[in-house]
């Protein structure tokens, strides 16, 4: 039964997708809110869709670290897609810093480019951290969020590695505080795969790490240590399906 919900999840996610990138066309030349209103209608609808064919829902704490917030940079765990959607119902407008090829992706990718990601080119090397910091400090300064996996990639339940510099370096030199958040979306949604688990995603939200007074290095140590303490008791063993 899990295996036939999660086909039918897929079939809804996939179907929908060229519907609502074709729609985001049209309103290219509108500006970003506008934009983002509309493509965002997407993640909204497979996030409830995958309540009512998996029985896969989520809950939030922390949401009170949001308020007086205007703008900030989002440090998340990556384990699947779910966080790349569900992010988009959790907080406020936002951009995401990913990888450059994700936009030559059919229907996703183009949804993807109309919402002005940070796209860079990993390979880069310094240019890619000084586009981070240049694209999400202007991003910040017109009010959109910056989501940052500092982990760099979608990783397992139970597996770490050692955050990034250009998520701590942007909050850095923008003087925006981070967000932390930990989930163990990857407990019911894994990184490869069809099957979805039934039941409820845990959310963390943590208090806002000022970044104006702290050094690149002690803004990752801080998020680190509170992101690991979360997943601590909220990953599920045996997680990844």
């Amino acid at each position: 039964m899990s295996y036939l919900r999660s086909i039918l999840f897929f079939t809804g996610m996939v179907v929908s997708a060229p519907i609502i990138t074709l729609l985001g066309l049209l309103f290219f030349p509108f500006s970003f809110s506008v934009r983002y209103k509309v493509i965002s209608q997407w993640a909204l609808f497979v996030i409830w869709w995958l309540k009512i064919s998996c029985n896969l829902d989520y809950k939030v704490s922390g949401l009170e670290h949001l308020h007086g917030v205007k703008s900030a940079v989002i440090f998340s765990k990556h384990q699947s897609a779910w966080e790349t959607l569900a992010f988009q119902k959790i907080f406020p407008p936002q951009v995401w810093v990913l990888k450059r090829s994700l936009l030559w992706i059919p229907f996703f990718g183009w949804g993807l480019a109309l919402l002005t990601p940070v796209a860079i080119d990993r390979s880069a090397g310094r240019k890619a951290l000084q586009q981070v910091i240049q694209q999400g400090t202007d991003r910040l300064q017109a009010g959109i969020w910056v989501v940052i996996f500092p982990e760099g990639t979608r990783l397992a339940p139970g597996i770490r590695k050692k955050f990034a510099a250009g998520g701590a370096a942007l909050a850095r030199q923008s003087g925006y505080p981070v967000i932390p958040v930990a989930h163990n979306a990857g407990s019911y949604w894994a990184r490869r795969g069809l099957l979805k688990k039934a039941g409820t995603i845990q959310v963390r939200i943590g208090a806002p790490i000022e970044s104006s007074t702290l050094s690149s290095s002690e803004i990752n140590q801080q998020a680190e240590q509170w992101i690991n303490r979360q997943m601590d008791e909220i990953e599920l063993p045996g997680g990844d399906v």
